[in-house]
């Protein structure tokens, strides 16, 4: 790729981080780490726990995030993802620039930036590879000349989305159901699997390299996620934290063989205000490069999200106007941390019927 054309894609092109020795003023960031000294517990839910669904309710209501355990990925699967992305993140930045993510905003996979870079004036200390089903394309591009570690690359990367869907199937019901829902009351659950339509899963790789002034730079900005919500390992090395009122940033301390499930705004729209869309970020270090790996779990494009019947009443007007996945992915491009409050309906107007 030419200089020029890196010029071009500077919002989205990451450092050469092994060359950065020290913390450039483009990824310096003011009291970045600042957190309250005192350690709050993120909950961790047994999925075997016969009360699962009512921890896991109370978790959302409460903190927007949680951590499960026994949830059924192999750990030598998750084990060989991780190897899998440090091993892509590891090749010279040419390489990676290979697959570099198109400037586009719809354009979703590839390497790349933060997809929230351009909402902030300072830069990232990350970078990211995004998948939706097959990479194969990408891997390619990575690894011309080796089509054995192309075709395994894919291979663990397509079984880790099969099962974390089946993870978020699980997820989902329990979620619903401590709201007293089910299928039939979010009627896009019930779609063939094979429709048109299907439902765009994202995997992403995310890389936190070793930092030369950690405590003045950002591995991962404030923000909440789109999605319904997310699955991250975030392998062994702590760096997520989650925004608590009243406390502050929280850390959420791996737990070996557990998964972090992070409410999203499209939950936090179905449930009506409910569930909390977790605020977190993530922060680095300057001895060990942080691997995570984050599953995205959304709805069709075009389904409109909406808190079903039984969630409205006189008292419960919807907060929020019907929203597809796709126009509200266009929203918070544009707005950002102001997307859920361009979407709320006025309460004392809202209609208490809706589609």
């Amino acid at each position: 790729m030419s200089s020029t054309t890196t010029r071009n894609l500077s919002h989205i092109v990451p450092l050469d981080f092994n060359s950065i020795h020290t913390l450039p003023d483009s990824h310096t960031w003011d009291s970045s780490t600042d957190h309250h000294p005192f350690t709050e517990l993120v909950p961790i839910i047994d999925l075997l726990n016969p009360n699962a669904a009512s921890l896991i309710q109370l978790a959302s209501e409460q903190w927007g995030v949680f951590q499960v355990t026994n949830h059924g990925i192999p750990m030598n699967l998750i084990q060989e993802a991780e190897l899998q992305a440090r091993g892509l993140f590891e090749l010279s930045r040419d390489q990676k620039l290979q697959a570099l993510r198109s400037p586009v905003p719809e354009s979703l996979t590839g390497y790349g930036r933060a997809r929230i870079s351009a909402n902030f004036s300072k830069l990232m200390w990350s970078e990211s590879f995004t998948m939706i089903g097959s990479p194969l394309e990408h891997a390619a591009q990575l690894w011309p000349d080796d089509h054995s570690v192309q075709t395994y690359f894919c291979n663990v990367m397509e079984e880790y989305q099969k099962k974390m869907k089946g993870l978020c199937v699980k997820l989902i019901r329990l979620m619903l159901g401590s709201l007293g829902l089910d299928h039939e009351d979010v009627k896009w659950l019930n779609r063939p699997k094979k429709s048109g339509r299907n439902f765009p899963q994202v995997l992403q790789l995310n890389s936190y390299p070793v930092c030369p002034d950690p405590t003045r730079a950002m591995g991962l900005a404030p923000h909440t996620d789109s999605s319904i919500f997310t699955v991250l390992n975030q392998s062994n090395v702590s760096g997520l934290q989650v925004f608590e009122d009243g406390i502050g940033w929280v850390p959420v301390h791996p737990i070996p063989g557990a998964l972090v499930v992070n409410v999203g705004d499209l939950m936090h729209i179905l449930s009506n205000g409910r569930f909390k869309a977790a605020v977190h970020r993530a922060v680095v270090n300057e001895l060990y490069h942080r691997i995570s790996i984050a599953y995205f779990y959304s709805p069709p494009y075009d389904v409109k999200i909406s808190p079903p019947m039984k969630l409205i009443d006189q008292d419960h007007p919807p907060l929020y106007r019907p929203v597809t996945w796709k126009e509200y992915l266009g929203i918070k491009g544009t707005h950002f941390n102001r997307a859920l409050d361009l979407i709320r309906n006025d309460t004392d107007q809202a209609p208490y019927m809706h589609e």
